[in-house]
């Protein structure tokens, strides 16, 4: 045997431990890049619902998990680089000139300015370290020295309107993440809960630094055309506003951003179990054909011919009252609709190329030799198919984020308060022609960017796997259009 074939057959494992240092050198960056920012991860970790899920559990089960929900509760305490305790922005202004409460004196517009570059920042760093990882093991752990995944990159990288939809896509799923440290103030004080929660604030009259509920401020800080609090202004109470406010006063920006990130969790819940539904179905409808793809053709046809509006409608009213509609207030249930309503349209993407990987002669080979069917499908069909997934679950992901934001437009999506983009455009619509047209119209101008990235993103994607589909020519554009058509 030579070296080269002897090199060919070590694991990944092996060659790690063969030479440890690339691999160490770079989980030490994301150590340290977690730390960082571990309690904010823990604080993420512990919103998740998971009282609903402890209510379904055995009374003994209960009791032995409590411990370990305590214990997250208090790393959830522990601070972090970017929180607003250190970077606060909620301030009030001093007699004298200048403010107090604010990181180092600062005023709350550049305090917030400030908090947000540093978590873009992070987020470009995090990024950055994920590629360095690519190349690392490219470069140390890989045995070929060139894959098609190369070429593949390499077109991407050239692709501007892809890298278009990368960069929002990137501005959009940060914004979700850290929604919490990116609002001028929190969701609880400003929107869940208001009337438990004080501000400071200068009062113009007597010159002395008064405190009101925040409740009350918010009800003198409506944006209703007569009375206008616009972006980037401050309202009488010292606060600052990147987006104005709503018509009840709260605060637009921290309803955005706590909306994008109740938009991200439907579209990747429901693109996350319905592409795991579609690329199951296509593997077995073209692995075994015959009664099996016909079955699902009739089944996902079937799906497909329904009004969706109106199943969503059914089944939203139907779950009503459930403890499943309690997570997100009726987030988790649509994304469940959706996943069960969208996975034939991303099974009709991707039947095609697996109907055709499933002709090739190492197919044959594998079942001659006497492979199991699933580690068949697994390894040597489920790879020829998941960029085409991957394509068609980047555009539907726009698709399902526009429509979760109609469905709030018309009353129909998630329950207030939880945010939501479309119910501010639909609360905003009657001040369009007045000095308060930010309600509606800076929503939807970041609707229709989000949307046009993912499918921006998408459309790259689709050019980097199949360079013939750029000029619209070859089978990976036929069965692109066919995809897209049919999403």
């Amino acid at each position: 045997m030579s070296i080269a074939d002897a090199d060919r057959e070590r694991s990944f494992r092996e060659m790690v431990a063969d030479e440890p240092r690339p691999a160490l050198l770079w989980i030490a960056g994301v150590a340290l890049l977690v730390a960082v920012e571990f309690g904010a991860l823990m604080n993420l970790v512990m919103s998740l619902p998971w009282d609903l899920v402890a209510d379904k559990l055995p009374g003994f089960i209960a009791a032995v998990v409590a411990p370990f929900a305590a214990l997250g509760d208090l790393l959830a305490g522990l601070p972090t680089l970017l929180t607003r305790d250190i970077f606060d922005n909620q301030g009030w202004r001093l007699p004298g000139g200048g403010w107090g409460g604010t990181f180092l004196g600062l005023s709350p517009a550049v305090v917030w300015a400030l908090r947000t570059v540093l978590i873009y920042a992070y987020a470009l760093v995090w990024l950055a370290w994920l590629w360095k990882g690519y190349l690392t093991y490219r470069e140390h752990y890989r045995h070929a020295d060139w894959t098609p995944r190369d070429d593949m990159i390499n077109r991407f990288r050239n692709h501007q309107w892809g890298i278009f939809g990368v960069i929002v896509v990137f501005l959009f799923v940060v914004m979700a993440i850290f929604a919490p440290a990116l609002g001028t103030t929190t969701i609880e004080e400003n929107i869940q809960n208001p009337y438990a929660h004080e501000t400071k604030y200068l009062d113009q009259e007597t010159g002395e630094v008064e405190t009101v509920l925040v409740g009350q401020a918010n009800l003198r800080s409506e944006s209703t055309g007569s009375h206008n609090v616009g972006p980037m202004t401050y309202d009488d109470y010292d606060r600052f506003h990147p987006m104005g406010t709503l018509p009840s006063g709260k605060d637009m920006w921290t309803f955005m951003v706590h909306g994008a990130r109740v938009s991200l969790f439907i579209g990747i819940t429901a693109i996350g179990l319905s592409g795991l539904i579609a690329v199951a179905v296509a593997l077995l409808t073209a692995y075994y054909k015959g009664l099996v793809d016909l079955v699902t053709v009739v089944i996902g046809d079937s799906i497909m011919s329904l009004p969706r509006l109106l199943l969503l409608i059914l089944l939203s009213f139907v779950l009503q009252g459930t403890w499943i509609a309690g997570i997100y207030n009726g987030a988790f249930v649509l994304a469940l609709i959706f996943a069960g309503t969208g996975w034939p349209f991303l099974w009709r993407s991707v039947r095609g190329p697996a109907f055709q990987v499933s002709e090739e002669e190492w197919i044959d080979a594998a079942k001659s030799f006497g492979q199991k069917p699933r580690v068949t499908m697994r390894k040597h069909m489920a790879p020829y198919i998941l960029g085409y997934l991957l394509v068609y679950a980047s555009m539907s992901l726009g698709g399902i984020i526009i429509a979760v934001a109609g469905l709030s437009f018309l009353g129909l999506g998630i329950s207030p308060p939880t945010p939501e983009w479309g119910r501010a455009v639909d609360v905003g619509q009657g001040y369009v022609a007045s000095p308060s047209w930010h309600i509606s119209l800076l929503p939807g101008i970041m609707i229709v960017l989000v949307v046009t990235a993912f499918n921006a993103l998408g459309d790259g994607i689709r050019d980097a796997i199949d360079p013939q589909s750029d000029s619209g020519e070859g089978e990976g554009a036929e069965v692109s259009a066919a995809g897209g058509t049919g999403a």
